[in-house]
């Protein structure tokens, strides 16, 4: 028995089986048993489970139209409105390949996803910051059509739906390509994780499955659930669209995410369900009066896509009473990885176990070949049937992620306890070496988080002669607080990390780089400090 068996919640089991279909299977169900049910919510309009299934029939019409087919990709150059879901299911009810596009990527990176993904067909909005944008890739990429959608318009892609819904439907297999979700952006060029059907579909079921505690917090056919996170990001099509689909909830969208509008949102419309980031938490922490407002239907919070620091969670779960479950996934599991049990056994600063049908090991730092013990330090390794097959046209790349006997190597350093949960330290790659020392970000972070003027904090390796290299970190304080210095910030982590890991530098700034989906960026503030340093050589 695995170690995290024996204290999974009552209701739950590790080896349940994982039972997978085509994407569009997952909505069809919930027309069939919710057809007069809200599906959709979006600046005062709702969209029920039938008219989402009609729409869908008649976006799939209309794609096959234009050649849409097994084998052809279609890009989703798309933000947060009914448009991406009516999207997404026509494309896959016409048997193409979704690929997401994010909204901030630069020309640059659109081009080359174009390029690499073979995308020939988009669908985007008329709104300036996407259609500017893309407009400029026809005729010098290989896009041969672009579908404009209006964000007004009362029907998603009216122009496109001018059909009687009829498509043909295709043959497909579990195994067939979904989805190509582009990742690794912050390390250089962007990798595409092939993510199938079956990838898919069994990550969504794996969320329901480990919710399916006695007595079940969550009903099906009765939730709301807010979607404020960027649908284009895995995260979001799984957890928020995929399983809120899944389990008939009314789906709240907000095209961007803004703190008081979120609080309003919860309150007024008596969301129970809200997936979101730990710097998505701390701006509704931070809503001045929001201890006032009525946050009690909340049932459950998850938080993933970046580590949740500890006062974090605390300060949030006493807010509104509700739990505030962390979850540790990534691009290439679909994103689902651990879970903590919304009843039962939870440990501060641990991600969970892992959900239903995944396995977990550590991979020794200095030896991948060989697995270490409980307790001990290694890279996580991942097995199930959400994680990827590989990455889209990159055999080298596949490889190199692989053990010898099937695991993912994630790069994400850590340890499982004698219990089952896991432990994240940090990123390998965003491990400092401090003279000959492996210092972890993470662990500083956790301890600057626990300053009471702190609201976000990133920690990244700085040159430095004598040492090779220094923490430095970048903070940004809550409203009111008052700044410190770096000899305050040392006197603070004096017993709180260890002298090898002491911050050597310190830059308070009003606000931290976010990536699309609202997780902390240290490529920008990487990329800062290269070019101050090239500069201070240049004038040496």
């Amino acid at each position: 028995m695995h170690p995290w068996q024996k204290n999974y919640p009552e209701g739950v089991r590790w080896d349940a089986e994982i039972r997978t279909c085509a994407l569009e299977t997952i909505l069809q169900r919930s027309v069939d048993r919710w057809p007069g049910h809200p599906a959709i919510h979006f600046m005062g309009r709702r969209i029920t489970y039938r008219e989402l299934g009609a729409l869908t029939d008649r976006a799939a019409a209309g794609l096959q139209a234009l050649g849409v087919k097994p084998g052809v990709n279609v890009g989703l150059y798309l933000g947060n409105t009914p448009h991406y879901i009516v999207a997404f299911f026509g494309v896959m009810k016409a048997g193409g390949t979704v690929v997401n596009y994010s909204p901030l990527d630069t020309v640059k990176a659109l081009e080359h996803k174009v390029a690499d993904s073979e995308t020939d067909v988009m669908l985007t909005l008329d709104v300036p910051q996407l259609l500017a944008q893309m407009q400029p890739l026809m005729g010098r990429t290989r896009l041969r059509e672009l579908i404009v959608g209006e964000v007004a318009e009362a029907v998603p892609f009216g122009k496109l739906l001018d059909n009687d819904g009829n498509y043909v439907r295709h043959p497909k297999g579990v195994d067939d390509l979904a989805i190509l979700q582009y990742t690794g952006g912050t390390t250089g060029t962007p990798k595409g994780a092939m993510l199938s059907h079956a990838n898919v579909s069994a990550a969504t079921e794996i969320l329901f499955l480990k919710g399916r505690v006695d007595p079940p917090v969550l009903q099906e056919g009765v939730e709301r659930e807010l979607v404020v996170l960027p649908l284009f990001h895995i995260y979001s099509l799984t957890v928020c669209m995929l399983y809120g689909i899944r389990i008939g909830a009314e789906l709240v969208i907000m095209a961007r995410f803004d703190p008081v509008a979120a609080v309003k949102e919860i309150a007024e419309k008596k969301i129970s369900l809200f997936p979101a980031v730990p710097t998505m938490y701390a701006a509704i922490l931070a809503v001045p009066g929001v201890e006032k407002v009525d946050l009690s239907s909340l049932k459950v919070c998850g938080s993933g896509g970046a580590p949740l620091p500890v006062e974090l969670h605390q300060a949030f779960q006493k807010l509104t009473g509700c739990p505030l479950l962390e979850g540790w996934g990534m691009t290439e599991t679909s994103p689902v990885g651990t879970f903590t049990p919304v009843r039962g056994m939870r440990k501060a600063g641990s991600c969970g176990m892992p959900v239903p049908g995944v396995e977990i090991r550590f991979a020794s730092l200095e030896d991948p070949a060989r697995y270490v013990g409980v307790g001990e330090k290694g890279e996580l390794c991942i097995k199930g049937p959400n994680v990827t097959r590989g990455y889209w046209k990159n055999p080298e790349a596949t490889r190199a992620q692989m053990t010898a006997d099937g695991f993912f190597r994630t790069g994400d350093a850590g340890y499982m306890d004698e219990d089952g949960f896991v432990f994240i330290v940090d990123r390998i790659k965003d491990m400092i070496l401090c003279a000959g020392y492996n210092v972890y970000p993470r662990l500083i972070e956790e301890a600057i988080y626990e300053h009471p003027s702190v609201s976000e904090v990133i920690v990244i390796g700085v040159h430095d002669a004598y040492r090779g290299q220094s923490p430095k970190a970048f903070v940004a304080l809550k409203p009111g607080a008052a700044p410190f210095t770096l000899d305050e910030l040392k006197a603070f982590l004096g017993d709180r990390i260890g002298k090898h890991e002491m911050v050597q530098a310190l830059e308070i700034r009003a606000e931290l780089p976010k990536t699309p989906v609202g997780k902390l960026s240290k490529k920008e503030l990487y990329a800062e400090e290269a070019a101050r340093l090239a500069a201070a050589k240049e004038r040496a």
